[in-house]
């Protein structure tokens, strides 16, 4: 059976995510308009700065909201962020595209996405850490779809 077009690019995403270097997220994305790929983004280190593989996680301890403590790197650019910066480094508009992308976009990654002129987000999993991305999606008229209605985990330290 031939997959949805939605199915053929989260399991795209998938594939972008193997090029992710911190180990801990493995998260992809990948913008499309018109069932043709614009661009493509990965969890890693900005360009020309070691990755985790290669000299380890640069991990911060941050505290949600309820009190839960979790560990972030910090070495690395979020999946989202990449594809939106390759898109500006090459010229390419993504005003009516859509992201699909492993998890559900961060707080930061949502606002970029507003900012950016993409219509519609399709993510496999929710995001570890909760957020706001769907008001912060909504207020700017960018439609959501969670397609797995799970927490996606992080593996790892």
């Amino acid at each position: 059976m031939r997959p949805s077009w939605d199915d053929y690019f989260l399991d795209l995403v998938d594939q972008v995510a193997s090029r992710a270097t911190c180990d801990r997220g493995k998260s992809g994305c990948v913008v499309v308009r018109n069932k043709r790929i614009i661009c493509t983004g990965y969890v890693g280190s900005p360009s020309g700065m070691p990755h985790c593989d290669e000299v380890g996680h640069d991990l911060k301890r941050v505290m949600d909201d309820d009190g839960t403590v979790r560990q972030h790197c910090v070495r690395t650019v979020h999946a989202e962020q990449n594809a939106i910066v390759q898109a500006a480094r090459y010229g390419l508009p993504l005003d009516g595209t859509t992201m699909y992308c492993s998890m559900e976009p961060c707080r930061v990654c949502a606002m970029l996405i507003a900012s950016s002129g993409i219509s519609r987000v399709v993510a496999r999993r929710r995001y570890h850490a909760g957020s706001d991305t769907p008001e912060i999606l909504a207020s700017a008229a960018v439609e959501i779809e969670i397609v797995e209605d799970v927490v996606q985990g992080y593996e790892g330290p």
